[in-house]
């Protein structure tokens, strides 16, 4: 019968080999990443996701919603740690410790076939570097109801534990695909609705364009905005309209914005 293990010792193997994930190498190799705190655990479960490993700190998961995740967890066949409170402060986060924290395999999945994929909303960020941008534009697509987001070319890892908490659990909800340059320009020349890509030389208002399902949108990424190859490919580049004294927004602010426009007839109260 699986039950829990108790480990106190800082320098135990299992405890450094979880650690170890904080590195994006290790993330990569592994295939796994790390998730810290109740409510992401709880959505993770709700979606499907089972970890393979649980880490609980002793004395906090006797009642209530943990005792529950670390029974779901046992039921599955995960390793399940009891852990102390000075390995579980080696664990956590140190600007946010919890006192539970799992330990899942990432998940990708196929690039979506334009003969297939429908009248959902797709998006797909290009070369985006900022792990909390990423997160916070990955919970914004859940809230506005995305098919999912493309990853293309050379980005941050949604993996990272910065891009896993701006999430708020919102990770194991949308579903991810990494795409190459050249792979998604050949998708987006095959996208059967709109391919709309945001540009500061774009004459069209966002507010203004009628967006024709299914639509695939595309955003650059901080800085340099949209590749030459990655805009050819798009059927209309829009723009946001500013009054001051900048040219561009935060990207995950100008993604909410998209989204939301393009999204709003299909978003009810």
């Amino acid at each position: 019968m699986n039950a829990p293990k108790l480990i106190t010792s800082l320098t135990n193997d299992r405890i450094k080999a979880i650690r170890a994930l904080e590195m994006r190498k290790v993330r990569k190799e592994t295939g796994l990443f790390v998730a810290e705190g109740t409510s992401l655990l709880v959505t993770a479960r709700e979606h499907g996701f089972v970890p393979e490993t649980l880490i609980y700190q002793t004395g906090t998961a006797t009642s209530g919603i943990a005792r529950g995740l670390v029974r779901h967890a046992l039921d599955a066949g995960s390793e399940v740690l009891e852990v102390s409170e000075a390995v579980l402060a080696k664990l956590a986060s140190k600007d946010n410790p919890q006192t539970l924290l799992g330990v899942f395999r990432q998940r990708f999945i196929e690039p979506p076939a334009p003969a297939k994929v429908g009248e959902g909303t797709w998006l797909a960020l290009e070369e985006i570097r900022d792990p909390g941008n990423l997160g916070t534009i990955v919970r914004t697509a859940d809230a506005a109801g995305c098919a999912g987001v493309i990853l293309v070319g050379t980005t941050c890892d949604p993996y990272a534990i910065e891009a896993i908490r701006a999430t708020m659990g919102s990770i194991f909800a949308v579903p991810l695909v990494k795409m190459d340059q050249q792979a998604f320009v050949a998708l987006a020349r095959a996208w059967p609705g709109d391919v709309i890509g945001t540009h500061l030389a774009a004459r069209e208002d966002f507010r203004k364009v009628g967006y024709k399902d299914p639509v695939l949108l595309l955003m650059g990424g901080e800085g340099p905005g949209l590749s030459s190859g990655a805009a050819a490919s798009c059927t209309t580049l829009v723009k946001i309209p500013m009054a001051g004294e900048l040219d561009s927004l935060n990207l995950a602010i100008a993604t909410a914005l998209m989204l939301y426009q393009i999204r709003g007839p299909h978003l009810k109260l």
